[in-house]
């Protein structure tokens, strides 16, 4: 099949078709590497969102060593149209914590060498703090653990209980990670049991609580936004208090999901990077291939 063109704003979007557009294709790579870590993972029970949201980039970081854990098990109660986390309902998903899943996470952080250690976590809308508790722990576990590490925690938005965000913060990560994920048009489809003011407040509450940490956010491009809702969405983050931001397109990652509406060029990327700076977002971090924790080490240190 032919691939289709649109005009938008001067750089024509690809409408998807049977061929990924060249900007889109990654190597096959199998690294005896990748296949030792999944196996310590899988040794202390550990997951990864690289893993459950199959990530395009996985093979990549884990083969450099750099992987994002996932806590609070590997059940979402959330069904994001986006994501291929395994799903389940609040009342199956209410199950016992892994008292030692915190001081897993550090002790493999710590077996990798990490430097840069990401911390991420399903939603658990079924636990009355949301499971910001167990991620507290877990950060101060790899606090303990690697004392000369940077932290950043992506979390849920706990349900807008700024309470249960306070307690994350508390723990004293050097990043703060909320992701708006889309445009506010679209929230209905992309993320029905989200709010897009909810986790701007929560965002915002990060700045003021905890501001000497880094603020940051991502969305995903490709779902059918308009260049202008995603201009007005940078700004909403930028009043929000938001450092920086990841920007990547969106890629079905099985057929259960929404299907792509648009690859969206390099060169869009490059516009998009060009006005969330230009309106005084600090950092924004813009491609085809970029991920809300992807390369994160590099993205810190160019602050």
């Amino acid at each position: 099949m032919a691939e289709a063109l649109i005009q938008i704003r001067g750089a024509p979007a690809v409408i998807p078709g049977s061929r990924l557009p060249g900007w889109l294709r990654k190597p096959a790579r199998q690294f005896e590497s990748v296949t030792r870590l999944k196996r310590d993972l899988r040794r202390l029970r550990l997951h990864t969102v690289c893993e459950s949201a199959r990530c395009p980039n996985m093979h990549e970081c884990f083969h450099r060593g750099q992987a994002t854990f996932m806590i609070l098990g590997n059940l979402c109660t959330r069904g994001c149209g986006f994501c291929s986390v395994p799903k389940a309902s609040p009342e199956k998903t209410a199950f016992r914590l892994d008292a030692q899943e915190p001081a897993h996470v550090a002790r493999m952080a710590r077996a990798m060498g990490l430097r840069y250690v990401v911390i991420t976590s399903v939603n658990r809308d079924d636990l009355p703090d949301g499971g910001s508790a167990h991620f507290a722990q877990t950060v101060r576990a790899v606090r303990a653990r690697l004392p000369q590490a940077r932290v950043e925690v992506l979390t849920p938005d706990f349900c807008g209980d700024t309470q249960a965000v306070a307690k994350v913060l508390d723990a004293a990560p050097d990043v703060f990670n909320h992701n708006i994920e889309t445009v506010p048009r679209l929230y209905r489809r992309v993320r029905p049991q989200a709010d897009y003011g909810r986790s701007l407040d929560v965002l915002r509450f990060a700045r003021s609580h905890r501001p000497e940490a880094l603020t940051k956010s991502g969305l995903m491009v490709g779902l059918g936004e308009r260049p202008e809702e995603v201009e007005q969405l940078l700004g909403d983050l930028h009043r929000a208090g938001v450092d920086a931001v990841t920007i990547g397109q969106y890629l079905q990652p099985s057929r259960r999901n929404l299907p792509v509406a648009e690859y969206v060029r390099p060169e869009q990327f490059d516009a998009y990077r060009e006005y969330g700076l230009s309106i005084g977002l600090r950092m924004v971090f813009s491609g085809p291939f970029v991920r809300s924790s992807y390369m994160a080490d590099h993205l810190w240190d160019s602050r």
